[in-house]
């Protein structure tokens, strides 16, 4: 399946996960569709606790402050289930929700499924409306979009 086009919906998606607040984890179900009225920012990553994920995460979650001005979430999604995103989320102090996409339904209706080797780093940026108004779709997977090429494309919406 191809990635989505911008300009169109945003696939719709729905999933388990969690957010450290105060050091509790809070888990509940985080689906786009309930998030119309401000933009999100969904980060597909490949794994907790790998070199490249952990740079990438650690850097959306030291700008967590420059988002939460624009008035956008951020959202980290890979296959990891949530016992495994807590001890990532713990380990590196990440203050933004971490969804588990155990059957890859995501990152199926996202496009960016690798048959055995899982999935490509991709950033998608869905205006409040529902529409996805950028993307980033890694070809190889060590490289990531800093917060600031992805808060430049906040600031067009």
């Amino acid at each position: 399946m191809a990635t989505p086009t911008v300009g169109n919906p945003a696939p719709d998606l729905s999933l388990p996960g969690l957010v450290l607040a105060d050091g509790e984890r809070r888990d509940g179900e985080y689906a786009l569709s309930a998030e119309r009225g401000h933009p999100v920012v969904l980060a597909f990553y490949p794994g907790d606790n790998t070199p490249v994920c952990t740079r990438q995460m650690c850097s959306y979650s030291a700008g967590l402050e420059i988002f939460a001005e624009l008035g956008v979430l951020v959202w980290g999604i890979s296959p990891q289930d949530l016992d495994s995103h807590e001890g990532f989320a713990r380990q590196h102090s990440l203050g933004f929700p971490l969804l588990a996409d155990t059957a890859r339904t995501a990152v199926k209706a996202y496009g960016i499924a690798v048959p055995g080797l899982g999935l490509r780093r991709s950033v998608f940026l869905v205006d409040a409306d529902g529409v996805l108004r950028w993307k980033q779709v890694g070809l190889l997977g060590v490289t990531y979009s800093d917060v600031d090429t992805i808060t430049e494309q906040v600031r067009k919406l």
